[in-house]
C-alpha cells in the first residue's frame, strides 16, 4: 500500500543531501549481506544492493549511482539508468492508477507517483504524458506532474535567431508542435514549419527561428539561413548581410568586378547566388542582390 506518511527519518535527509533524484559520484565504504554502502563528504550513507554493484570493484573506489526512495521511502542507489532526472521533463507511460494516483514506468524498479492534483487530466494505464520530475517539499518525495507549464518560464532567457537547441515535442495542435526547449522555456513549431512525421514525446535537434517580443519563441527542425546551405552561398550572403543587405552585383557582372568585390570566380558566384535566389534569400534585379525580407 501506498504510504502516506511523512518520511522523516535519519536516511532520507541524508538521501537528499546526496542530491536525491540526480546522479552521484559516491565512495563504496563497506561490504554487507544487502549490498555496498556508499558515501559521500558530508557522511552520508546510502546502499547499493548486490544486483547493481559493478563486476570489479574494491573498497575505496568511486562510483556513480542514480539515488532515489524505495517503496519503504528508505534511500537506495542504482547504477539503473532513469527515462528522467530532477527538475527534467520526459514523456512516460503510465503503469498503474489507484485511489492515490497514477504510477509511471522511469526505468527503475519502483514506478513513479503522479498525485491526481497534478495530473492536467486523468491519467490512463497505457497511455504516455510528457511529465516533470520534483522534489515534493512536503513529503521529501519524488513526484512528476503532467501540469508541465508551471515549470516553464520565458524569463532568463537569452536564446537568439539561429541558435540550435533540445526540444522535447509535448503535444500537437492546428497551429503546430507545441516544445519545451532545452528543458526549460516554451516554444512552437508552426504547422507550416513541419516537413517530417513528428509525434509527441520525440527529443529533437531544432533552431531558433525567432524570438518575438513578448518571449514566445518560434522554432524550425532545419537550420536556418546560410547555415543551411553549401559555403559558398553561406560566405555571399554572409558578405550581402555585412553591406547592408545589397550588392551592386549580379550574372551579369564582369569576372574582375566580381574577383575584386567577392574573392571568387564568375562561375562561383552564379552557382552561389542561384543557390541563394533558390531558397528564397536574395532578389537579383539589374541593378545587383539584395537580401529577401523574412516573411
Amino acid at each position: 500500500m501506498f504510504n502516506t506518511k511523512h518520511p522523516n527519518n535519519k536516511n532520507t535527509r541524508q538521501a537528499i543531501h546526496m542530491n536525491l533524484g540526480q546522479y552521484n559520484t559516491l565512495t563504496i565504504l563497506r561490504e554487507t549481506d544487502p549490498g555496498l554502502f556508499l558515501g559521500d563528504e558530508k557522511g552520508a550513507e546510502v546502499l547499493l544492493p548486490h544486483k547493481y554493484k559493478p563486476g570489479q570493484y574494491k573498497i575505496g573506489d568511486q562510483i556513480e549511482v542514480f539515488v532515489y526512495l524505495d517503496n519503504e521511502q528508505r534511500p537506495i542507489a542504482t547504477t539503473e539508468e532513469p527515462f528522467l532526472t530532477l527538475h527534467t521533463f520526459g514523456y512516460l507511460r503510465c503503469c498503474d492508477v489507484n485511489k492515490h494516483g497514477a504510477f509511471l514506468d522511469w526505468g527503475l524498479v519502483k514506478q513513479l507517483f503522479v498525485p491526481f492534483r497534478e495530473q492536467a487530466r486523468p491519467m490512463k494505464v497505457g497511455h504516455w504524458y510528457v511529465v516533470y520530475l520534483y522534489l515534493d517539499q512536503q513529503t521529501n518525495r519524488l513526484v512528476a506532474s503532467s501540469k508541465t507549464n508551471r515549470f516553464l518560464t520565458q524569463e532568463g532567457m537569452t536564446l537568439k535567431k539561429f541558435d540550435e537547441c533540445e526540444i522535447l515535442v509535448t503535444h500537437l495542435t492546428e497551429k503546430g508542435a507545441n516544445v519545451i526547449i532545452d528543458q526549460k522555456h516554451q516554444g512552437l513549431i508552426y504547422i507550416d514549419d513541419i516537413f517530417e512525421d513528428i509525434r509527441s514525446g520525440d527529443r529533437l535537434t531544432a533552431y531558433v527561428k525567432k524570438v518575438r517580443d513578448d518571449g514566445k519563441v518560434d522554432i524550425v527542425l532545419q537550420p536556418m539561413g546560410y547555415r543551411s546551405i553549401e559555403p559558398n552561398a553561406a560566405y555571399v550572403l554572409e558578405e550581402l548581410e555585412a553591406a547592408g543587405g545589397f550588392l551592386p552585383l549580379n550574372d551579369g557582372s564582369s569576372p574582375d568586378l566580381i574577383r575584386q568585390e567577392l574573392g571568387m570566380s564568375k562561375k562561383l558566384f552564379k552557382k552561389s547566388i542561384g543557390a541563394l535566389y533558390k531558397d528564397k534569400k536574395i532578389n537579383i534585379s539589374d541593378d545587383g542582390i539584395s537580401l529577401r525580407d523574412e516573411d
